[in-house]
């Protein structure tokens, strides 16, 4: 009876947190209760909730990945390069001048070839991940700055900023664009093969090898999707600032790694959920809002965040050891 209501409350302990949180808020600020401040919650937590769905896929499968915010600005950095300035082709001396659509394309297939990169020295030269996903963090980041010389690139258009700063029925597009991501990634970690396998290489990677399944494959997807995803956060980036800042995303992978752990997601692979990573980015975007409402210090800010991944942590490890 005990072990069933400790399952119970492990379940549902970010849930609770997140409710809490809400109710906290709520008393000490005015303004946060607000449909304003909620829209604006949902914004400023959609950059992270993309970079953290694929945070959450690598986990699962008992990996990490650190170059995700290098990644991101890469892209951004890329897309608004080809949109602002379009390439030249010097043996042909033929000057390619790309869409808005293409320098998107463009964007998301540069993140993906970096997760790619990231997969395949993960699973075919056997680096450990932290180590690859280091790797191609100092890689990203020296590549964005050859790209952009160091200067963001800025003038956009309004087409390319209606990605981050434009409003559909009332609602910013950024969180349309995050939860069709969700809504796609949970279908795909619930309902298909795919999803069955990733939690059966994190839950045991020997016994999936045995049973068969293209383990290697698999976590060459995985770290392809997060790349990609990756991607889709430098555009909204981008898209939002209006410009392409060599610096973008410095630190976004330890906020990404944070809302996975603290949605419930285990560090160690095998369990978790992409509605657990929702919470968990909804708990870091209310307990910053909040705390900015409240006018707390930044640097508090941060305080506070760093013992919330630890109790998040912790947590997981007691449960792990209960089971």
């Amino acid at each position: 009876m005990l072990e069933n209501k400790r399952e119970h409350l492990a379940k549902f302990q970010s849930l609770i947190a997140l409710a809490v949180m809400l109710i906290a808020m709520s008393l000490l600020s005015d303004s946060f209760f607000t449909p304003d401040n909620g829209l604006n919650i949902l914004r400023q937590i959609s950059v992270n909730l993309s970079l953290s769905i694929g945070m959450t896929l690598i986990i699962l499968t008992g990996g990490i990945d650190l170059s995700v915010g290098a990644i991101l600005a890469l892209s951004g950095a890329v897309a608004a390069g080809l949109l602002k300035n379009g390439i030249v082709i010097e043996p042909l001396g033929v000057k390619l001048q790309f869409t808005v659509i293409g320098s998107i394309v463009s964007g998301l297939l540069v993140g993906s070839a970096a997760g790619l990169f990231n997969g395949v020295a993960v699973t075919r030269f056997k680096l450990p991940p932290f180590v690859a996903t280091l790797g191609m963090f100092s890689i990203a980041r020296g590549l964005t700055m050859l790209w952009t010389g160091g200067f963001p690139v800025t003038g956009l258009g309004s087409s390319f900023g209606y990605i981050g700063t434009g409003v559909l029925l009332g609602i910013p597009v950024p969180v349309w664009i995050t939860g069709g991501l969700v809504g796609v990634f949970v279908a795909l970690t619930r309902t298909t093969r795919f999803g069955r396998h990733v939690y059966a290489v994190g839950g045991n990677e020997r016994a999936s090898l045995l049973t068969g399944l293209p383990v290697d494959r698999i976590k060459i997807a995985v770290y392809t999707l997060g790349g990609l995803l990756a991607g889709v956060a430098g555009l909204i980036v981008t898209a939002r600032l209006d410009s392409a800042q060599p610096n973008a995303g410095l630190g976004y992978e330890l906020d990404s790694i944070a809302a996975v752990v603290i949605g419930g997601t285990s560090l160690s692979g095998g369990r978790g959920s992409v509605m657990g990573t929702v919470l968990g980015c909804l708990i870091i975007g209310v307990l910053n809002n909040g705390l900015f409402l409240l006018n707390v210090s930044p640097f508090w800010q941060q305080v506070v965040k760093g013992f919330v991944i630890l109790a998040a942590v912790a947590v997981d490890r007691m449960s792990q050891r209960d089971r």
